[in-house]
């Protein structure tokens, strides 16, 4: 799993495509290149070969795990979680522990943004958004439980996202292109009479918080960068918009949510405390009206990431971030006395959220040997129930591969000292047959992300099935580490995380156990530069690499992005207006070097991708086979950003499990 403000690239799984894995190459033109060209469907491949049945066979069970997302709570106490049971994860609900999963959605399209209207407010159901073949341009729908209807609230042509019911349930904000197709507004909905009106218009990317217990007030905030937000307050009759001061200026915050009594607020950041710089976003708690202040997480060295706080106020819960493994916290309110919690499963905690009595808590739980399944703490017992398990295809999960946390050293110092470069590392339980494990470098996207140890079905079988390690870094760049170590490859600093590379080739080198002469790297959006960087560099000590919906050439990408990402983008890579970036991201991109790029190459896209467009793909395509090498390329027509219906990413799957065969371990 990684953590990023974006979209990861999920792995769908499922059996319903691989009958035609199998399937013979369809009859070929005279010339070699309509030869290397073949169309099915939606698919397009070039230079892919037929994926062989045995193959197909072999990874029918891993591509057949599923996991299960809390998504909230309805007004019967069922849980509404998202799940897949076909080709594309829908809603369903679950009305008691290991109860049966009810698909309510049946869409071929992924739903996402699922939330549940608050118990008291009289509504029964849920919100859902939707898009168009991974374009991103969701529109928000309304559910009914009660007559199983469904309608659309949004436009039908906007992008809408983060919706947020007011706790009475009366109205609901989102954020949306709606106005202009660049800015992303904050809308609030009248959900009695359907009216949308716009509370928010100053330009730049918004997103709402929370609104006040009497509905009359909305926290919102501006998302600049992964460094640096500015948080406020919309008073909804007036309309007018007060910033929060921000001690320092700027600083990275998130998470605001109300307090019971609707005067204090918690909120999650990085912002400097007595004149002080932090490296970690903590959760604090102030109340303007009579100046309490408490930063709650003092006491922890980690950023906290998430935050929620019961309806009736008396119970806030937050997750910390440690080393990349997530613990929970819950405390009572105005009291802040920790409360006892049972033990939990070692790894990642996906959504949570309070029952409607404020005496429960749900919440979605992974580890790197099980998928994603649904839990509940009961507070006063202290107890944790299983609600749902996922399947894992049958497979053994006792024989699924826990990673172990290594930290290599880099080219450059930190406070006087090497600094190193943490990874999780996945290594074989079988002996490798000539007593060296061949590798694979998997490099996570955003670049503001985080590679957490969560459960990869196509790692496990890397691991399991053909005895390859897994090393999956955080470079300069990642979050978790603190806002000095994300903040290491902005700009006119972006090869240095390229160097990071280079400095895990080197560590694997000593590394008595891992073939240096058969090392590979993937790597998905900004993780496909780094695959095509890491090649333009290092061709000589790697063997070939996938990249999937990368970027080949800052400048073009940034002309060619949707414009309400431009400016989002120009704040972490730089601005290719200005001649001297300009000038850099010629020296820097893959595009122009790509006469460096020896190694065997896999290139996969979707061709509605909105954040990094199928263009980038194209061109390094054409330039890499210019070096004389057929490059395996692969397209989607109904995706996106990533590979999201169950048929296609199986296929992806294969594709490059084939690819890994052939060139790490043939």
């Amino acid at each position: 799993m990684t953590r990023h403000p974006g979209r990861s690239l999920p792995l769908a799984l499922a059996l319903l495509a691989l009958p035609a894995l199998a399937q013979p190459a369809a009859t070929a033109a005279a010339s070699p290149q309509a030869a290397a060209r073949e169309q099915i469907g939606n698919r397009t491949t070039e230079y892919v070969p037929a994926i062989p049945a045995e193959l197909a066979e072999r990874l029918n069970r891993y591509q057949n795990t599923r996991g299960a997302g809390f998504a909230g709570w309805t007004q019967e106490g069922c849980l509404l979680i998202s799940t897949r049971f076909a080709e594309t994860t829908q809603a369903h609900q679950v009305c008691q522990p290991m109860g049966m999963r009810e698909q309510l959605t049946f869409y071929p399209e992924p739903i996402n943004s699922l939330g549940t209207a608050p118990a008291k407010s009289g509504r029964n159901g849920f919100v859902f958004g939707k898009d168009v073949g991974g374009n991103e341009f969701w529109q928000l729908h309304w559910f009914d439980l009660g007559t199983r209807e469904t309608t659309l609230l949004t436009d039908g042509k906007a992008r809408n996202q983060g919706p947020l019911f007011s706790h009475d349930g009366k109205q609901l904000a989102w954020s949306s292109t709606a106005r202009n197709g660049k800015d992303t507004d904050v809308w609030v909905m009248d959900l009695a009479t359907r009216k949308a009106r716009t509370v928010v218009t100053e330009g730049g990317q918004w997103g709402a918080m929370d609104f006040s217990p009497d509905g009359k007030t909305l926290l919102v905030s501006q998302y600049v960068s992964v460094n640096e937000s500015h948080p406020g307050k919309v008073d909804l009759a007036s309309g007018k918009l007060t910033l929060f001061p921000i001690e320092g200026g700027k600083a990275a915050s998130g998470g605001f949510r109300y307090a019971g009594d609707g005067r204090g607020v918690f909120y999650i950041t990085d912002e400097n405390l007595d004149g002080k710089p932090q490296e970690f976003r903590t959760l604090r708690y102030h109340n303007p009206a009579t100046g309490e202040f408490k930063v709650v997480s003092a006491d922890i060295p980690w950023d906290v990431d998430q935050l929620d706080v019961s309806d009736d106020g008396r119970h806030v819960a937050y997750v910390s971030n440690e080393d990349g493994i997530d613990r929970l916290h819950v405390f009572a309110w105005p009291s802040f006395q920790p409360v006892k919690l049972p033990d939990l499963p070692i790894g990642i905690v996906g959504g949570m959220g309070f029952s409607p009595d404020g005496g429960k808590l749900a919440l979605s739980l992974n580890t790197a040997t099980s998928p994603s399944d649904v839990y509940v703490i009961d507070l006063a017992a202290a107890t944790l129930t299983r609600w749902t398990r996922s399947e894992v295809g049958g497979l053994d999960a006792s024989g699924f591969v826990a990673p172990v946390l290594v930290r290599y050293p880099t080219f450059d110092q930190a406070d006087g000292k090497p600094r190193t470069i943490p990874a999780f590392y996945y290594k074989p339980a079988k002996a490798a047959k000539n007593g060296r494990h061949p590798v694979l470098i998997n490099i996570h996207g955003g670049p503001e992300g985080q590679s957490l140890p969560a459960f990869n079905a196509s790692i496990q079988y890397l691991v399991n099935e053909m005895g390859i390690a897994v090393l999956v870094p955080n470079v300069r760049g990642s979050t978790g580490y603190g806002k000095t170590y994300v903040q290491l490859d902005n700009g006119f600093k972006r090869e240095d995380s390229v160097k990071d590379i280079g400095a895990l080739l080197d560590w694997i080198d000593r590394q008595p156990e891992l073939d240096a002469k058969r090392v590979g790297v993937y790597g998905g959006s900004y993780g496909g530069y780094m695959v095509l960087a890491s090649l333009m560099h290092y061709s000589d000590r790697i063997r070939a690499g996938i990249d999937v919906v990368g970027i080949s050439h800052f400048g073009t990408f940034l002309k060619n992005t949707e414009s309400y990402r431009r400016d989002l983008r120009r704040a972490e890579y730089g601005d290719e207006r200005d001649p001297a970036m300009a000038e850099h991201f010629e020296k820097i991109s893959p595009l122009n070097h790509a006469n460096r790029i020896t190694s065997p190459l896999f290139i996969a896209q979707g061709r509605n991708d909105p954040r990094v467009p199928y263009t980038e793909a194209e061109q390094i395509v054409k330039a890499v086979r210019g070096n004389g090498q057929p490059v395996w390329y692969l397209e989607f027509s109904d995706e996106g950003h990533g590979f999201q219906k169950k048929s296609n990413s199986d296929y992806f799957s294969a594709a490059s499990m084939l690819f890994w065969q052939r060139h790490l371990l043939e």
